[in-house]
Formats: C-alpha cells, sequence, structure tokens
C-alpha cells in the first residue's frame, strides 16, 4: 500500500499537470499530450516510480486522457460544420492501423528508447510551431491513393509513438495540403479519436509494469487519468478566454522554445546524461 503522503503529493502534481495542460489546449491549441507525456515522466520519477517501462505508463495514460478531450472537441467543432468528414473517413483505416503498430512497437521498448523517440519527434514538432508558415503547401488538395496509404498509418504509428493526439502531426499535414485551418484542427480531432481508442486497448491489456503507480491497469495510470480529465475540462475555457483576450502568436512561439528544451532533455536522458 503507498504511503498516504506520497499518494497527496502525486494527487497534487498530477492537479497541477492537468490544469497546465487545460490552460494550455484552449490558449494555444496544442494538443495536451505533447504537454502531459513530459510531466508525466517527471512527476512519476520524481515520486519514486520508474523502471524501463515508465516511459510506457507516460505514452498510455496519456492516450486515454485523449479519448475523451478528443471525443469532446470532436463534438464541439461538428455543431460549428467545421469537421471534414470525408477526409476523417477516408484517412481512418490506416490512422488506426499505425496507433495499433505504434502500440505494439511501444509495448516492446525500453524508457531510454522512448525517451529518444519522443525527444526526436518533439524537438521537429517544436521547430516547426517556431518557423513554419501558414503559407507553406506541398499541394492543393489531400493526398489520395498511395500517398495517402504512406500518411495515414504514419500519423497514427508517430503520434502513438509520443503519447499524443492528431493534432501534432493532423493540422501541420492537412494544412501543408491547403486545408483551412479551422477544417484542419477540427478534423484532427477525430484523428485523436482513431489514434487512441484502439492503442489504450491494447494498452489496458499489456502486463502492468514493476513499480508502476497505483491502481495502474495494463500501462494506463487510472488515478492520473481521471484528475487530468477533471482538471482539463475545468481549466481549458479559461485557455480559450485568454487566447480571445490576447494575441496567442507570440505565446505559441514561446511554447515552441519551451518544447524544444524538453525535447532536448528528453534526448540527453535517453543518452544516460
Amino acid at each position: 500500500m503507498p504511503d498516504t503522503t506520497l499518494l497527496i503529493e502525486m494527487i497534487v502534481l498530477i492537479m497541477v499537470i492537468g490544469a497546465f495542460a487545460g490552460v494550455l489546449a484552449g490558449l494555444l491549441g496544442v494538443g495536451g499530450g505533447i504537454v502531459l507525456v513530459p510531466s508525466f515522466f517527471y512527476a512519476f520519477q520524481t515520486l519514486g516510480y520508474g523502471g524501463p517501462q515508465l516511459m510506457q505508463i507516460c505514452l498510455a495514460t496519456s492516450l486515454a486522457t485523449i479519448i475523451v478531450t478528443s471525443l469532446r472537441s470532436v463534438h464541439s467543432h461538428n455543431k460549428k460544420g467545421a469537421v471534414d468528414w470525408s477526409i476523417l473517413k477516408t484517412w481512418a483505416p490506416g490512422i488506426v492501423i499505425g496507433a495499433i503498430i505504434g502500440m505494439l512497437v511501444v509495448a516492446q521498448l525500453r524508457t531510454a528508447v522512448l525517451q529518444g523517440i519522443f525527444g526526436g519527434l518533439a524537438l521537429i514538432v517544436g521547430t516547426y510551431m517556431a518557423f513554419g508558415k501558414a503559407s507553406w503547401r506541398l499541394g492543393p488538395v489531400m493526398p489520395q491513393g498511395g500517398v495517402r496509404a504512406v500518411l495515414s498509418p504514419s500519423v497514427g504509428f508517430l503520434s502513438v509513438l509520443m503519447g499524443i493526439g492528431g493534432g501534432s502531426f493532423g493540422v501541420p499535414l492537412m494544412s501543408l495540403f491547403n486545408v483551412p485551418i479551422h477544417r484542419a484542427v477540427a478534423t484532427a480531432a477525430g484523428f485523436g479519436v482513431l489514434i487512441a481508442v484502439p492503442s489504450v486497448i491494447g494498452f489496458l491489456l499489456v502486463d502492468t509494469p514493476a513499480n508502476s503507480p497505483p491502481l495502474t491497469v495494463g500501462a494506463v495510470s487510472l488515478p492520473t487519468f481521471s484528475i487530468v480529465i477533471a482538471m482539463t475540462l475545468l481549466t481549458a475555457p479559461l485557455g480559450v478566454k485568454l487566447a480571445h483576450a490576447m494575441d496567442p502568436k507570440p505565446l505559441k512561439r514561446v511554447f515552441a522554445v519551451f518544447l524544444i528544451l524538453v525535447a532536448l532533455n528528453m534526448l540527453r536522458k535517453s543518452l544516460g546524461y
């Protein structure tokens, strides 16, 4: 039975993480996973939980929260008619396949390797957020055929390796193929559901790693999931209000720098320094 003081510390830490992730999601439109995964890792490690599968727990628990937040986001965007269901339906099979493969890969990898993968991919995401331009284009319409058959599972696969939803890869991808940004954000929320549901089902069925936080089922920390969902639902509307009250673009650049630093630190840890 975990120490009561340790449980209280864990609850407070996770509440702070969830509140921060909710504000950022509302303010900058970034997916919670990009914040949650490194936050979970540092919180669990600080509390004395660790081992070679710690990153699995962080990724799986982050993806579990994305099921709820993405469903809520899709519902909200769909009421405004912003979701492009033709893109969502045609890209769904590939994304689901990629997510399942990603879950199977993550289940076999150790924390150091997953830290390196997260750090490398987060570095790419952060650099794009810092220097990417809305005017960049790869094509006039979303790709079909063979190109879609490669890109759709790649979105699902890479997202699971980072424990994130569809926004970090889906929004830039759709924007590069001339999808208006509001439709890209709305449709990427649907990507998040397609990524998170099959991968979390798989993570619930894996063997629970040793030295896991209390009430971890498979690789999903249920108390962490519950607390984060409650806090993000409370604080995301605050982030939206702040976004309307100020220009979020400079803040997005600041967050990009923060993400790059987090990525570099993850890479450092993966190398054992």
